[in-house]
């Protein structure tokens, strides 16, 4: 079986399990898995990263939240090896994604780390990143991972601002060129969230909101 003829049923399986759990993934659905992918595997090209693996990464990548929601990657692994292996990927193959998987998560990713892996993290950040994502998918974050949003504001902050001062918020030069200012102004959003969370009228505007159910 070729790469493409792995893909293609790698793609096709998942999108059922997808589709089946669509309401309890509002944010890590079908649409995040499908632009992940597409863009690990677009990343992956100028950098001589093996596009293969960096797009089959990032179908998998987030499996661990049909398990239990709000978890880390490792929860995942085994469905991940299920999907692969029924897919026809070799077990040197299911081996090396759970490696990418683990080496670009957001939370404990580090300046070394394989190309694949860049090209897999630059994927999954730019989903973040978008202009698009905290005003249509931040609630649904929320709503999916049963957190607030204070909860949210704080690890987006925790976590991406270390990675931008130490310029890894993108790794691979197309990204940064045609996104790190979408990353910034997303950053510099969630920053002020957290802020505006410190004052107290914001706060019991928000009281009132949730008494009205309007929250």
């Amino acid at each position: 079986m070729s790469n493409q003829q792995k893909i293609q049923k790698l793609k096709s399986l998942l999108k059922k399990l997808y589709l089946k759990n669509s309401k309890k993934l509002l944010f890590h659905g079908w649409h995040h898995i499908n632009f992940v992918s597409k863009k690990a595997a677009e990343f992956a090209g100028p950098i001589g990263a093996d596009a293969f693996l960096a797009e089959s990464s990032g179908l998998v990548h987030d499996l661990n939240y049909i398990v239990i929601p709000n978890s880390e990657p490792e929860v995942g692994q085994k469905l991940r090896e299920n999907y692969l292996t029924q897919a026809g990927y070799s077990r040197k193959e299911i081996e090396r994604i759970e490696k990418i998987i683990m080496e670009g998560h957001t939370r404990t990713r580090t300046t070394k780390i394989s190309k694949e892996g860049k090209a897999l993290s630059d994927g999954d950040t730019l989903f973040k990143a978008l202009p698009t994502t905290p005003i249509l998918f931040a609630s649904k974050y929320i709503e999916q991972n049963k957190v607030d949003i204070a909860k949210l504001a704080h690890k987006v902050s925790s976590e991406q601002n270390k990675l931008m001062k130490s310029g890894i918020y993108f790794y691979t030069a197309l990204a940064k060129k045609k996104y790190l200012k979408w990353g910034k102004i997303n950053l510099a959003l969630w920053d002020n969230v957290n802020e505006a969370l410190k004052d107290d009228d914001v706060l019991e505007m928000l009281s009132i909101a949730r008494q009205l159910k309007v929250l």
